[in-house]
């Protein structure tokens, strides 16, 4: 087992792989590379006329790549996964893509990693930034947002009903001394919170608030669906693995609209043919969970969500 492999437990590997209907000779992409598990799988099923295209948008997956590049059918690109029909598009593959997986989120040799910044686990540099080559880091904004736009981030994204509260700690503390590390960060909204869930960790939806900001994910997410559609042949399979419920709802909600076609008013004359124009996708089976075995022996696993689609 490589140092990559140990560090990082693939989620609902089995079932993700299953539901790419993988063709052997056919041509994929995994959208997270993170630290390949999902590839190595992808590449277990290929033959050798096959091709597994990878992205990653941190430089530390890119580096974890090398004991894949070997592989003549494998390839990795250091852009983030809404890019997705920018590059095929340049590589003249548009419409030929097999199928597309992506694990959205954040990976555990991020979340363990304490220079990065992402948990409230480990204290290290409040960064957050899936990219560490660009943008600015959760200090920066912290220390220099509005009380409005904190307070909205927290509740939008993060789900905090106590985000006005978190907002004016910040606020008050950077006057004295800007936040630096998570381990501050997290002892101030410790403080802030009045009522603490006896199974959450005070910290835990405003990190995520926040890590959802830094990175834009929601609107990486959004881009890459599209771009992930477009680029599918017909009966590509589109494997989408989500780990909270803003993720969940926008897949869910984008092949819902996607296999709806156009939306008309009941009583206009209007053909099927007509009707189905617009329909793109179908879901396939309803959404996937990780079993209770699974769960055991990871518990990152347990909020995850698998949604499957194919293209028509």
């Amino acid at each position: 087992m490589t140092t990559f492999e140990s560090a990082h437990t693939s989620v609902l590997l089995k079932e993700s792989i299953d539901s790419l209907n993988i063709n052997p000779d056919g041509i994929y992409i995994d959208a997270t590379f993170g630290r390949g598990g999902h590839s190595r799988a992808i590449l277990q099923r290929l033959s050798d006329k096959g091709r597994l295209i990878a992205f990653d948008r941190d430089v530390s997956a890119i580096k974890a790549a090398e004991f894949l590049q070997s592989d003549k059918r494998f390839s990795i690109h250091h852009r983030p996964f809404a890019e997705i029909e920018e590059l095929i598009t340049r590589l003249g593959l548009k419409g030929f893509i097999d199928g597309v997986l992506m694990d959205i989120g954040v990976s555990s040799p991020q979340l363990d990693e304490a220079a990065r910044g992402f948990s409230f686990m480990h204290d290290g540099p409040l960064d957050m930034r899936m990219d560490t080559t660009q943008g600015q880091t959760a200090a920066q904004w912290l220390n220099s947002a509005s009380l409005e736009d904190i307070t909205f981030v927290l509740k939008e994204y993060g789900e905090e009903k106590f985000g006005k509260r978190i907002a004016h700690a910040v606020v008050e503390q950077r006057e004295i001394k800007p936040l630096e590390s998570t381990k501050e960060f997290a002892k101030l909204i410790d403080k802030a919170v009045p009522v603490k869930d006896k199974h959450k960790h005070p910290a835990t939806r405003a990190f995520q608030g926040v890590r959802i900001f830094i990175n834009a994910e929601l609107d990486q997410l959004e881009q890459g669906l599209e771009g992930a559609t477009e680029v599918l042949k017909s009966q590509g399979r589109l494997s989408v693995i989500s780990f909270h419920s803003l993720e969940d709802r926008m897949v869910k909600r984008f092949i819902k609209t996607k296999s709806q076609g156009k939306q008309a008013p009941k009583h206009l004359p209007l053909t099927q043919t007509e009707l189905d124009e617009g329909k793109v996708l179908k879901a396939i089976g309803k959404a996937i969970k990780p079993s209770a075995q699974e769960i055991e022996q990871n518990k990152r696993a347990r909020s995850s969500v698998l949604r499957v689609a194919q293209k028509l």
